[in-house]
């Protein structure tokens, strides 16, 4: 495989991972439901289904008001982590993830992980996607100050792979990561793998959207990757 280091121009693909490489956004929704459930708070899978992508606390604001005892939310979030955990040696790569990382990196992209997970959840992840050989770095929450779709994560991840915004595309599967790119100054390529429709990605100002990682794969030269090359 080509190193990045190789490349006079170089280039960063950014990633977020949930519902990008790894399917696991439909597994928040439920594990966050339960943990509204033994709260006591009623709040519909829908709804928690488009936060998904935003840091717990965020999140918590848009679904149970910005006014709610927020001492309870330590206790809310740790058993939301607790449920997604009991499936963390049953996550799946979306098709084509790992292959896409690789292809990328064969073209000389610095790839970065940029994620909202932490600690054992991105080490999962890790292992579901096993392409540890074509990743240059990775953060996830315990590195930044703010979360998607606040621009510092991205941002940072640019650091890591030292290049500017103008060299570098960021993929994920939500609004909040379309917005975290575009604040940062990247455009950002969107996959309907997370869930979220088409309309809503390319109303966020999305570039390009694909089905999952396989047909991105498979476009690749079509793809806004080929016209920073």
């Amino acid at each position: 495989m080509t190193t990045a280091a190789s490349s006079p121009h170089p280039k960063a693909a950014v990633f977020d991972v949930d519902g990008t490489l790894v399917d696991t956004n439909y597994l928040h929704a439920v594990a966050w439901w339960e943990a509204f459930h033994q709260a006591g708070h009623r709040v519909a899978m829908t709804d928690i289904h488009h936060t998904v992508g935003m840091p717990s606390g965020r999140l918590m604001d848009r679904l149970l008001g910005e006014d709610r005892d927020r001492e309870r939310d330590e206790a809310i979030s740790a058993a939301h982590k607790a449920v997604y955990a009991t499936w963390f040696e049953r996550l799946s790569p979306l098709e084509g993830a790992a292959a896409l990382l690789r292809a990328l990196a064969d073209r000389d992209w610095r790839i970065v992980l940029a994620t909202s997970a932490q600690g054992p959840e991105l080490q999962a992840l890790r292992r579901a996607l096993d392409a540890d050989d074509a990743i240059r770095a990775s953060l996830s929450a315990d590195d930044v100050e703010a979360g998607k779709p606040d621009p510092d994560p991205v941002l940072q991840a640019l650091e890591l792979a030292d290049v500017p915004p103008h060299r570098a595309l960021f993929v994920g599967d939500t609004v909040w990561d379309v917005e975290a790119a575009r604040r940062a100054g990247l455009d950002c390529v969107a996959l309907l793998s997370g869930g979220i429709g088409r309309a809503e990605l390319e109303g966020a100002g999305a570039v390009a959207v694909y089905r999952d990682p396989a047909a991105l794969l498979a476009d690749l030269d079509g793809s806004p990757f080929a016209r920073l090359e």
